[in-house]
This record gives structure tokens, sequence and C-alpha cells, in this order.
């Protein structure tokens, strides 16, 4: 297609694809197959360290690599879509609308007794004794609408408990561009595809990266932003601005970033990206240090040494007096 948006390690004759999540269901996965006698030393290992996941997983996976190569033709031609405003500065186009759609009879069929909360369709009720799906079908609508290769699905599943409150046991952002499946489990790791993730070991701020949104028209606190933005810019090697939250977290489980400050998010940005950082090893409160941050819609995610060095400075920030009107 001409004009059609292509990866960057894209080259003449070859693609790069990340490789496919294990079937959980295969001989390979579970640890069988042909016997280790006529398995290489390497072979061998590769099994051992296989990941574990359950079949939700597999679920979740296969739903977003079905919504996936119709957004991709979106991506590529999305100066054609339908787009409409939601609210200030906050836009849908029908490939939200389309991908929202698919995920949702996807899920339907695999858990039809679920219920469903979207970022577009709100929520569908199922049965309140049962977990429901979390989903956003574009994580980064505002990148994609521009041409900007960094969005991502992100779905999670979300648990029922006898306090009432929902926990997240199962989340997974996916990235169609770059065909990178980031997912974890409660108890069982966060991982990229087959590879283990670990957020980052650095420990001083002079060496971190760090994401965070940004405050636009009608969304967030810019004077909150501007005064925590005072307090860790000049302390960090850098802050960066993506566009996606659900990305900025699974990068920071990957270890890309090293940590993640923002507010005002909804369930579907943030419920699967929490996840994956509390399950590789980092920590996740709200600015205040109270490891529930979806109550005060605040989000501060590091790994401990860096998360304890962060939360002095949003905390010594947010305590400054807010200048007075004239």
């Amino acid at each position: 297609m001409s004009g059609a948006w292509r990866h960057p390690w894209e080259g003449e004759g070859w693609r790069w694809a990340a490789p496919r999540l294990p079937d959980p269901n295969s001989s390979r996965a579970c640890g069988l197959g042909p016997s280790l006698s006529h398995q290489g030393r390497g072979d061998v290992e590769a099994i051992r360290q296989m990941p574990s996941h359950s079949g939700l997983i597999t679920v979740m996976d296969r739903a977003a690599r079905r919504a996936a190569p119709k957004l991709r033709r979106d991506f590529n031609e999305v100066q054609h879509l339908q787009v409409s405003r939601k609210g200030p500065a906050d836009f849908v186009s029908a490939a939200d609308q389309a991908t929202e759609q698919t995920l949702y009879e996807e899920l339907k069929k695999a858990r039809p007794d679920w219920g469903f909360l979207g970022e577009e369709g709100g929520t569908r009720a199922g049965d309140p004794a049962k977990p429901r799906w979390i989903v956003d079908p574009i994580d980064g609508t505002s990148n994609f609408l521009h041409g900007i290769p960094h969005f991502a699905i992100s779905i999670a599943v979300e648990e029922p408990r006898p306090d009432g409150r929902g926990e997240v046991t199962q989340g997974l952002v996916y990235q169609p561009l770059t065909d990178e499946s980031f997912w974890a489990e409660k108890g069982r790791g966060a991982w990229l595809q087959d590879k283990r993730l670990r957020v980052s070991a650095r420990r001083e701020l002079t060496e971190a990266l760090v994401a965070t949104g940004i405050p636009f028209a009608g969304h967030g606190d810019f004077a909150e932003w501007t005064r925590i933005f005072a307090a860790i810019g000049p302390e960090v090697a850098g802050i960066r601005r993506f566009g996606s939250a659900a990305l900025d977290l699974a990068w920071v489980a990957a270890g890309r970033f090293d940590a993640y400050w923002e507010s005002d998010l909804k369930p579907w940005d943030v419920a699967a990206g929490l996840l994956l950082v509390k399950e590789a090893g980092g920590f996740v409160t709200d600015y205040r240090g109270s490891d529930r941050p979806m109550d005060r819609n605040e989000f501060l995610a590091a790994n401990d040494g860096l998360h304890s060095k962060l939360h002095k400075l949003v905390a010594q920030a947010l305590r400054k007096e807010r200048p007075k009107a004239e």
C-alpha cells in the first residue's frame, strides 16, 4: 500500500515480528513433546523457562490479535476514518468502536456470562458473581489519529471480592504495530511473549528515565502536574510523554522506562498496566503512598529504590502552597 506505515526495523523482504505466546495446551508449553534426550541443552533450558499461563491469557491474546489486522489497516488509512468528539480534546474514531466490538464479541464467546467495561461502550452487565473484562480498544487514540505509531489494545480481568472491591488478576497490553504482547497474571509474573519481565534495576534518580502524561484541554490538573514536574525534572536523566498510559506502564515493567507518574485516568487506561508493573517486581501507589491508586486516581510506578525517592519528591511538591490568584 502506497504510503502505508512501515516499522523502522522493517527492511526489504524482511519484517520483524515478536514470537507469539505459547499455547498452554501445546506439548511444548507443557514441557512435553520429543524426548529430552533428542534435544539440545538450549532447547531443554528454553522449555524449563517457558511461561505457564492460564487459558484466560490465551483468550485475551487471541482477541487482541483478531482485532489487530483491521486496526493496522485503519491506521494506514487514518485520514479516511470517521471521527467524532466525545468531549474537550477527546475524540473517538470508527476504529475505536469497531475494535471494541470485535474484542467484545471474541471475549464474550469465551466467557458469555462475564461483564464488560469498555471505553467506548461503557458497562455491559454480566453475572455480578463472575469477573468482568476491562478494555481499552485503542489506548493512545490521539497518537493513532495523528499517524503516530504508538498505541495499544489493553485488556484486563477484574475479579469480584467479598468487600465489594474488584481485583485485577490478569492483564494484557498488545501493540499491534510491533506485535508485542505484554501480559501478566497475579502470582505468575509479567512477560513479553515468552520472555520474563523485570523492572529496571537502576537506583539513582540521575540515571532514571521517567514517563508521564501531561494535562491537556479539559483533562488533568495543570498546577499540580507543573509542581510535580518542577520537583522531578531537575533530579532525573529525562522525562518522556509518549501518549499511551498502557504502554508507559508496560515499558516500566519491561525496564525500558524506570518510572511513571500520571493522574486523572480511567480504569481501562491502567488496569492491565498496573498489574504488569506489580508482577515485574515494581511498586505502584498513589501520590500519598497508598497501594490503592485507583481510589485517588493518582499513579506512581517504579522499582522499590526509585519509588521511595520519587514519592518524597512528589509529596514535597504537593505540600507546596498553590500560588494565590492576583
